[in-house]
């Protein structure tokens, strides 16, 4: 039998069944001028009561996988050994696509065989706002193919009253199978499908079959069926059933795109475990530009607010449920137009004024370190590469061991060679960062050097603070994070081993103290482990608190940085993909093969293998465009093409995700090349022409507009409306907690203070009830002009849909 495609769907005999969703064709107007655009950012935290091995060895080597239906699109890295696997992995990223399920699978994996499905947790995507921005844990359910349901099909049933040649009368259904579209991939290639119907009632179950279809995720079938649904008297007896039973309305029409699992039946549900996850969806519909101004500069202006508790930017801060959600919008667009520095400065005095003790400052979650924390990561990015790039490349490609713990160690292993291989990845990576203020963003030393004013001036008896103040900061919150989560910021493509990730652990704790130890020029480390305290002791030197300050004076200066980019190109992004062959010679076959792609500032590069040579090299000064290609064109999803000076690149990603990125990075980094394109061929040339329009020229100018144009030469290249959407979506709903810091206004205006239960107002900070009151009736006002457009496309798009249509299609049965 041929090989199937991964989904099922089932409907009754009065509707067309299919599954996934579907956005407004563009040919609508308001479609074309409203953009619908998903995120997903939260957390995978752990698993627990997995299912245990029978035999003496219970335990498993655990992943986790998130999937867009059946689209893998994240996966964690390996717990080994455990059926309680700690994953504790945060992911944040642009879905680029419509999509029925977010699903997260928990598999063991097998180094020989194919990696055991556990269990998995499917949440539809109108169900994903119930768990937004909190910790749940969810029961595992058994993984049911026939429920495992992506892409669409196209149906046509038709019930017809058929007279017989001695003039009874006959029902008789008809079933047209049309087509489906955005059928997985198996290992990233197209499948062979073929679909199944079969009518089923109380006596009969009638199968028919399609014929098979090569090597296509969206094929034509074509094929028409034809049921006897209603008996006519003159039968006999003979029949499969009874006349009397054949009602029609106990019919079901049922369509399969694989074949039953043979009666393989699942674990019971309560036996699989569970996973506790932290989910935030958001959906924004972008409005036309013009609908924002109002909003955006109501918020432009809050660092010049007077106190900065009645600015916009702090209010959204108070009423958010979830500060991170206020502070990853907030960040971009202040960023954007040079805002960060004064209102992040304003915001931090505001935490220095609850600071007490020297040694605590900014230690907490506020809105202030949160809002540093995103703007470093933004902007901090290319500094991390330059700097902790190649060392950490260097610790995760080498096999050595720098365990000290003595309950940890294996059997074999030197304590005194891991304490030195350890100290040496220190030492080198500490002489690397401390040496590294050059590269360090203009915007993060502006930023740095007032948090130092404000600390002196807050503890003017401490002479050691204004260093705590900047080290709590670039060390603990940047540098250290970074290097014990290397794949998060994109300094390497996949996750370490364990043995490794705890290497990074070691290092990281060490390089954290070394910064707080030095700027605090303290004789005594904060380590709660003795092995740890015995292993600092190697570097309680003058040298060391003399390096730290050194550095710390140098970012935190008011000098202006170089630019961060001079001398060597910085590596943008790696990772394994496939490539269609360039057919440079006349021999060569023009197919697909699996390559290791390098960008970086300076050019693409494929490999057979990473850290082998390249095979091909781009100049990314020679990109014209970077966009999409059609399936169509050899019948593979997640496809690209990096449009050069010479034949255009053919490039197909792992998955919808992956593809999305590639071409966002590739377009960034070729943004301001002066010869780029304006049009461009949606698919490939083969064959003597463009299957796009037919051109049989290969220099053919291009038949459609491209979509990445030439964005102004800007500090941060970000997509204002959106971070506004986001803003406003936010103000909606925290519109009762607006309404409570309101009334709260009131309260202290005319009472002079908290006559009433504090609790109506205490969680809030107010400091000038007056122009808190103020900004607040700004912005239910532009928040009520915001709703109207809202309304009205949400009501457009609610009824423009037929059900059971291409754009509203009929969801499938699921477990």
């Amino acid at each position: 039998m041929a090989a199937a495609a991964p989904a099922a769907a089932a409907a009754s005999s009065e509707a067309p069944a299919t599954s996934g969703t579907a956005e407004p064709e563009a040919g609508d107007e308001d479609s074309r001028e409203v953009r619908v655009l998903q995120s997903l950012r939260g957390k995978i935290c752990e698993a627990k009561n997995l299912l245990p091995y029978l035999g003496p060895n219970k335990m498993r080597d655990c992943f986790c996988t998130i999937n867009l239906d059946q689209e893998e699109v994240y996966r964690t890295q390996v717990v080994e050994k455990s059926l309680s696997p700690f994953f504790s992995e945060e992911f944040y990223f642009e879905i680029p696509r419509t999509f029925q399920y977010l699903s997260f699978y928990v598999y063991d994996k097998n180094v020989l065989q194919r990696d055991l499905r556990i269990g998995k947790v499917a949440i539809k995507k109108e169900d994903l706002c119930n768990h937004s921005g909190k910790e749940t844990w969810f029961l595992l359910q058994p993984v049911d193919s026939n429920s495992e349901v992506q892409g669409k099909v196209h149906l046509e049933l038709k019930l017809n009253e058929l007279i017989t040649e001695n003039g009874t009368v006959c029902q008789q259904l008809v079933v047209h199978i049309v087509s489906c579209h955005g059928l997985p991939l198996i290992n990233g290639q197209s499948c062979d499908p073929y679909a199944t119907v079969s009518l089923v009632g109380p006596s009969r179950n009638d199968q028919k079959k399609t014929k098979v279809k090569k090597k296509t995720s969206n094929p034509q079938f074509n094929e028409i069926f034809y049921f006897e649904v209603t008996r006519s008297s003159s039968y006999t007896r003979k029949s499969q059933f009874q006349v009397e039973e054949e009602d029609i309305e106990k019919l079901e029409i049922r369509y399969l795109l694989q074949p039953r699992d043979n009666g393989n039946k699942s674990s019971k549900t309560d036996d699989l475990g569970s996973l506790r996850l932290n989910i935030c969806y958001t959906e924004d519909y972008v409005l036309p530009s013009e609908y924002y101004g109002p909003l955006k500069t109501l918020l432009l202006k809050s660092p010049d607010v007077q106190p900065i508790s009645a600015s916009a930017a702090y209010i959204l801060g108070e009423i958010c449920r979830d500060k991170n959600d206020a502070v990853l919008p907030l960040v971009r667009l202040l960023l954007h137009h040079d805002k960060l520095v004064p209102f992040a400065t304003a915001v931090a005095e505001l935490d220095l004024k609850d600071t007490q003790d020297a040694n605590t400052i900014f230690r907490g979650n506020s809105l202030a370190t949160r809002c540093l924390d995103e703007m470093m990561k933004i902007v901090g990015g290319h500094y991390l590469k330059v700097t902790l790039k190649p060392i950490l490349d260097e610790i995760c490609e080498s096999s050595k061991s720098c365990e000290i713990d003595p309950i940890k160690l294996k059997e074999g292993d030197n304590v005194e060679n891991n304490k030195e291989n350890l100290r040496y990845y220190v030492d080198k990576l500490f002489s690397t960062i401390v040496k590294s203020s050059m590269s360090c963003p203009t915007v993060m030393c502006d930023t740095f050097y007032s948090l130092r004013q404000m600390a002196t001036q807050r503890f003017p008896n401490d002479p050691h603070v204004q260093y705590s103040a900047v080290s709590s900061f670039v060390f603990l919150r940047f540098f250290a994070v970074a290097v014990v989560s290397p794949h998060t910021f994109h300094l390497r493509p996949h996750h370490p081993d364990a043995q490794t990730i705890r290497t990074l652990t070691l290092i990281s704790k060490t390089i954290q103290t070394l910064g707080s130890w030095g700027s605090l020029s303290k004789s005594k480390s904060s380590f709660k482990e003795t092995f740890m305290c015995e292993f600092f002791k190697m570097f309680q030197e003058e040298r060391y608190i003399i390096a730290v300050k050194k550095f710390l004076d140098e970012i935190s200066s008011t000098e202006t940085k170089e630019s961060s980019g001079t001398s060597e190109p910085v590596h943008l992004k790696e990772g394994e993909m496939y490539k269609r062959a360039q057919g440079r010679t006349r021999i060569g076959k023009k197919n697909f093969k699996k390559r290791w792609f390098c960008l970086t500032s300076r050019e693409l590069t494929y490999h057979k293998q990473p850290g082998k040579d390249a095979i091909y090299t781009i100049p990314v000064k020679n990109i014209l465009a970077v966009e999409k290609l059609e399936e169509s064109s050899f019948n593979k999803k997640n496809m690209f093409q990096v449009i050069h000076m010479e034949k255009p690149l053919y490039v197909q990603a792992n998955n919808c995700v992956e593809a999305n990125e590639w071409i966002d990075v590739l377009c960034r980094v070729s943004r301001c090349n002066q010869n780029r394109l304006s049009f461009y061929h949606p698919s490939a040339y083969l064959n003597g022409n463009w299957l796009c329009c037919l051109e049989t020229s290969e220099n053919a100018l291009g038949c459609k507009p491209c979509t990445a144009g030439v964005p102004a030469d800007i500090q941060i290249d970000i997509d204002e409306d959106r971070e506004t959407e986001r803003i406003y979506s936010l103000f909606t709903l925290s519109l009762l907690k607006l309404q409570k810091m309101e009334e709260a206004c009131g309260t202290i205006a005319v009472y002079q203070g908290p006559q009433k239960e504090p609790d109506d107002y205490s969680n809030f900070v107010i400091e000038d009830s007056v122009t808190t009151f103020k900004t607040i009736q700004q912005i239910k006002s532009i928040i009520e002009k915001l709703d109207e457009p809202h309304e009205k496309y949400r009501k457009k798009r609610s009824t423009s849909a037929k059900y059971g249509s291409k754009e509203n299609p009929i969801v499938g049965k699921t477990s």
